[in-house]
């Protein structure tokens, strides 16, 4: 509170008003300085900043020489017009054309809507051909999650991003019948291998965690507020992963035939991989990653042409799980 200053003695809604003012007229402020102005702690103040975010106000926040600051974006009425050339219009297709991955959430039917407001600003010769290149791809998702039960959860998850707001989910992980609660701080949604993931601070497990959204039961939106740590980047946060599971890396070498080495020289596997031609046509992958369960299911696809070198401890595992695989094939089938 201000020094000398009498405490303001007024009601939420109006101290609301002048935090909007403040928001406003400063073109972004802390929530120091909003507590400053208004005579209340930055806990009140949080609380504010939500009832704002609630009525509809467009608050954003940004770091500036290491301090948060809130201010509103530019309303839709000062953007300027926007145009479109023939080959952005295809790429807009395109990008419509992988929309299945949605199916069931409430983004599918959000991006419906941005795609019809596109149409509706488009001369009718540009919409119609829009229509007619709808097909330029064909998206072939096997094995796609069935997303229709998340839709609720993963509504309350976009909210929870879009305001920072703590949540406590329930979730079943993979073998298991009966469900964890885990109170997160939701950070941000990972789009991998055609699946939807939850990246996150889990309070109880002291770490960053990833879940997937199929297996979350429910979602509890928490009072709170959180703070996403300054600096805090997705992709960092998973560099030492292969795919999203974020487990301490290992030194993982594996040697590919050459009937399947072609697809490993066209492709990054990982960051840190590096590529070795052998003598045989085959080739020699090593990166550092970890995640073991998802490196062994990839090997695996690859059969006889993938041979797991280290680390060590894998190799073993991946070799008495296929002694036992040999073992379904040696008899006919009943």
């Amino acid at each position: 509170m201000g020094v000398g200053r009498p405490a303001k003695k007024y009601s939420q809604a109006g101290r609301i008003h002048d935090v909007i003012r403040l928001i406003e007229a400063r073109h972004g402020i802390t929530l120091d300085e909003l507590a400053e102005e208004t005579d209340v702690n930055r806990r009140t103040i949080q609380r504010d900043l939500g009832a704002i975010e609630e009525a509809g106000y467009p608050l954003i926040s940004d770091w500036e020489d290491g301090v948060k600051v809130f201010r509103f974006l530019t309303r839709f009425k000062d953007v300027p017009p926007i145009s479109f050339t023939l080959q952005e219009l295809m790429t807009l297709s395109l990008l419509r054309s992988q929309l299945d991955l949605l199916n069931g959430t409430p983004f599918l039917e959000e991006m419906q809507s941005v795609f019809r407001k596109v149409n509706s600003v488009l001369p009718p010769r540009l919409a119609a051909h829009m229509e007619r290149i709808a097909d330029v791809a064909h998206p072939l998702l096997q094995g796609k999650r069935d997303y229709r039960k998340s839709a609720q959860p993963l509504a309350l998850i976009r909210h929870a991003l879009l305001h920072q707001q703590g949540i406590t989910l329930s979730y079943r992980s993979s073998g298991r019948d009966a469900s964890e609660s885990y109170r997160v701080d939701p950070y941000t949604l990972v789009f991998q291998k055609g699946g939807i993931y939850l990246l996150g601070y889990a309070h109880n497990r002291k770490a960053l965690r990833t879940f997937a959204v199929e297996r979350i039961v429910s979602v509890e939106p928490e009072k709170e507020r959180f703070e996403i740590p300054e600096g805090f980047n997705a992709a960092q946060a998973l560099e030492g992963a292969f795919g999203i599971v974020a487990e301490a890396p290992q030194e993982v070498r594996v040697r590919f035939g050459k009937n399947v080495a072609y697809t490993i020289r066209d492709r990054v596997w990982h960051a840190s991989q590096k590529i070795e031609e052998l003598e045989d046509g085959g080739v020699l992958l090593s990166f550092r990653a970890g995640g073991k369960l998802e490196i062994l299911s990839w090997l695996r696809s690859y059969g006889a042409q993938a041979e797991l070198l280290a680390p060590a401890e894998w190799r073993t595992e991946l070799a008495e799980e296929t002694r036992e695989m040999a073992k379904l094939y040696q008899g006919e089938a009943i």
